[in-house]
């Protein structure tokens, strides 16, 4: 099998890459990426001499690009698009190119090249502000920003396209990201509170900390979609929720749990001016029909995080 990761560059495809080399059923992987918030460095480590990897520079807003990319792949992880959902208020148009429009080139390029399965990074932030506490796929989404506007729509472009051309075709909707990867973010609220703690600076929370959130790893993250990239025949639907139902959080409990496995008495401010955005409890009993589970909790995966930054590259 070859695969083609778009956006494989970033902090989720810094531990999908790796991942999926390690495979037995993954002849080559692809990565096509603009380096735009990603380089080549999150990928140190792989010995490029002797790995089927290749990576190709290039805009998912560009056809041309995208089009030569997937040729000769037999699937596609879309993993590519402008992120940080809050910050997407004053990026609209942009966001609407890259993640709606580059799904759309993918989509567009995968009927051309007969790719057999293409696998979507979605997210639960789609809910938005949720009044019911245990929120499945047939939840109706709610979404409160242009991100999670867009990934909606490149949801049902998606399912129109498998539909219409007979290809597999999964959307994940994944959990909040957190933990040590190469591609480390520090925008994301775990991550964020564990380097302020390590800095000796106040966890600041936005409003009154009481929304509530799922929890992935960011490699528990990537084994989902290597999982669904190499066994299309276990994800029946197209859409399914990627976490785990014990790793549902509120924000100020975060923080809390920052600051416990830290051994650190940081004060925790709350900002009660600010709007703390969306808030979701989902449920995950879905994924548990195929044979993917997490496996890192949210307290294991701060302490990792905290070791990685104490050590130092």
């Amino acid at each position: 099998m070859e695969v083609l990761v778009t956006g494989g560059l970033g902090y989720i495809g810094s531990a999908l890459v790796p991942h999926l080399l390690e495979q037995a059923a993954v002849d080559s992987v692809r990565v096509f990426d603009n380096q735009s918030t990603g380089s080549p460095r999150t990928l140190f480590g792989i010995d490029l001499s002797n790995e089927p990897l290749s990576i190709r520079d290039g805009d998912v807003r560009e056809y041309g690009a995208v089009e030569s990319a997937v040729r000769g792949v037999d699937t596609v992880v879309h993993l590519a698009a402008i992120t940080g959902a809050e910050s997407t208020h004053d990026r609209e148009a942009e966001t609407a190119a890259v993640n709606y429009e580059g799904t759309e080139n993918v989509v567009q390029a995968a009927e051309k090249y007969d790719v057999e399965n293409v696998v979507f990074a979605s997210s639960c932030n789609l809910y938005g502000r949720a009044a019911q506490s245990e929120i499945t796929e047939a939840t109706e989404p709610n979404p409160l920003n242009p991100y999670a506007e867009t990934k909606y729509e490149s949801e049902t472009l998606l399912r129109d396209s498998a539909r219409e051309n007979g290809f597999s075709a999964t959307a994940l909707r994944m959990s909040t990201n957190f933990g040590h990867a190469p591609g480390v973010r520090f925008n994301l609220v775990v991550n964020y509170f564990v380097f302020r703690a390590l800095t000796n600076r106040a966890l600041t929370v936005y409003g009154d900390g009481t929304n509530w959130r799922p929890f992935i790893h960011v490699r528990d993250a990537a084994r989902a979609f290597a999982h669904a990239a190499l066994n299309p025949g276990e994800y029946d639907d197209l859409v399914y929720n990627v976490g785990a139902n014990d790793q549902n959080y509120q924000i100020k409990d975060i923080a809390s749990i920052v600051r416990d496995e830290l051994d650190t008495d940081l004060e925790i401010s709350y900002l009660e001016d600010r709007k703390p955005g969306p808030s979701y409890h989902v449920n995950f009993d879905k994924l548990a029909s195929t044979s993917y589970e997490t496996e890192w909790t949210l307290r294991e995966g701060i302490r990792d995080l905290a070791g990685q930054y104490r050590s130092g590259p």
